[in-house]
């Protein structure tokens, strides 16, 4: 069997041998447009420019043009196997997590707040859910949360 193989392997096949030749026939040709000067193009009229923007009363602020954001987070909030509770009245439950300048607080039902250094921006985003609202002042947004 091997011998067959060496035996076959001895010289070019037919199909090889006229690939070969058609590549040396080609060899020297270039196609058309390499190496050309290139075509000028055409002068069209620049297209009207159109604001493809959202009118500016439904644009949503971006993160910069905020002063924070908060969200409600009804369950207990479990960080590093404990749970978070208010230190003035107990509440453990019934959470508004506001964002501000990189820091996380926590607000109780009653209006006790108190920061969270566990909690980290990236966590609020991970959790919260696309902003239904923007509202002028905080005790706005808390009114449009329930509190």
């Amino acid at each position: 069997m091997f011998h067959r193989i060496r035996r076959r392997a001895g010289g070019p096949s037919e199909a090889q041998r006229q690939f070969f030749e058609r590549a040396a026939q080609l060899q020297d040709q270039v196609p058309p447009g390499i190496g050309a000067p290139p075509a000028t193009p055409e002068h069209h009229e620049s297209a009207t420019v159109v604001d493809d923007f959202l009118p500016p009363e439904l644009r949503v602020p971006s993160h910069d043009q905020l002063d924070g954001r908060m969200m409600p987070w009804t369950q207990p909030l479990v960080l590093g196997d404990e749970m978070v509770a208010c230190p003035q009245c107990g509440a453990y439950r019934d959470w508004l997590v506001l964002s501000t300048r990189d820091e996380i607080w926590l607000r109780c039902r009653a209006g006790h707040q108190q920061q969270e250094p566990r909690l980290d921006t990236a966590w609020y985003n991970r959790h919260a859910g696309p902003a239904d609202g923007t509202h002028a002042t905080f005790e706005d947004c808390l009114r449009h949360l329930g509190h």
